[in-house]
């Protein structure tokens, strides 16, 4: 199969979405839970007719929760999202919607200072998550410097990384604005278990480069789409399987867990695509230029 041949439609396909994420991101922006601005979440279970979203509003309004939002989840779940993070208020929400027809499933809250604080360090968590691949990628391909330098490898790696966050980061804007769908600390954990799980993929394409490389008759291209028809299969295959196992849980699962499975889905399918239709035609770029 001609891939790396086509490697023109691959990098058009790339630039499209790119410029769709950074405009939504530009746009709509992202939309931060709790987590990130301070507020608390609580998710009720209605044993009796759960109350309309209206029904629910009117009984909380003389509490001064601040910004209440209410989503319904399933057919007897709420959650409910508000900036009031006063002791016990949780069970102030809960007399009044009536004790005895209301179960609390999960209740969070968090400070603006703690949300504030957890943006620096998702922050920095990322850029040293992609600093320390950058350099293993380095050290683990530095016996290879021809047709092209070691660092290569791991600046092509990185830049498919890049791509694979800016994706699912303007997903979750449009998602956001749509769909209500928030920024929060299981879809950062998302996001770097996204990183580890595309550099996989594409470790596993350059590795097969490299040992082509010094056996091959055919030139660099020729042994890039090479290494890739034989790593195909099995890319697709862990990936398809991840996805099905993560579109179970996001579908079965409570609500709490489907920001992690929906982001999961997302970035395990944009980083198998970027691992195989990006990150190896920029290795083939980077040659060509050189």
């Amino acid at each position: 199969m001609k891939i790396i041949q086509k490697r023109n439609i691959w990098f058009a396909i790339a630039i499209i979405l790119a410029v769709a994420s950074i405009a939504s991101l530009f746009i709509w922006q992202l939309k931060f839970g709790i987590d990130f601005t301070g507020g608390s979440l609580q998710e009720l279970s209605f044993s009796g007719n759960r109350p309309s979203v209206t029904e629910v509003q009117d009984k909380l309004s003389g509490l001064n929760l601040g910004g209440l939002i209410v989503q319904p989840v399933g057919d007897q779940s709420m959650i409910l999202r508000f900036q009031s993070t006063e002791n016990n208020i949780h069970t102030k929400v809960l007399q009044k919607l009536g004790t005895s027809s209301v179960e609390e499933l999960q209740f969070n809250s968090v400070g603006p200072s703690i949300g504030s604080e957890l943006k620096r360090k998702t922050f920095y968590a990322i850029i040293v998550s992609i600093i320390i691949i950058l350099m293993y990628i380095g050290f683990a391909f530095r016996k290879v410097s021809r047709p092209v330098e070691s660092w290569k490898y791991g600046l092509c790696s990185v830049m498919a990384l890049a791509f694979n966050v800016l994706v699912v980061l303007g997903t979750f804007s449009v998602l956001g604005k749509f769909a209500a769908m928030e920024i929060n600390a299981p879809f950062i954990a998302a996001l770097l278990t996204i990183l580890g799980y595309t550099i996989n993929d594409t470790i596993v394409v350059f590795d097969r480069v490299r040992e082509n490389l010094p056996k091959s008759d055919e030139d660099f291209e020729g042994t890039i789409n090479t290494s890739i028809n034989q790593t195909l299969v099995r890319s697709i295959n862990t990936s398809s399987t991840v996805i099905l196992v993560l579109i179970a849980i996001f579908l079965f699962g409570g609500a709490s867990i489907k920001d992690f499975t929906l982001a999961m889905a997302i970035g395990v399918f944009v980083g198998t695509w970027s691992s195989i239709f990006l990150a190896s035609p920029l290795l083939l770029l980077f040659e060509k230029k050189s």
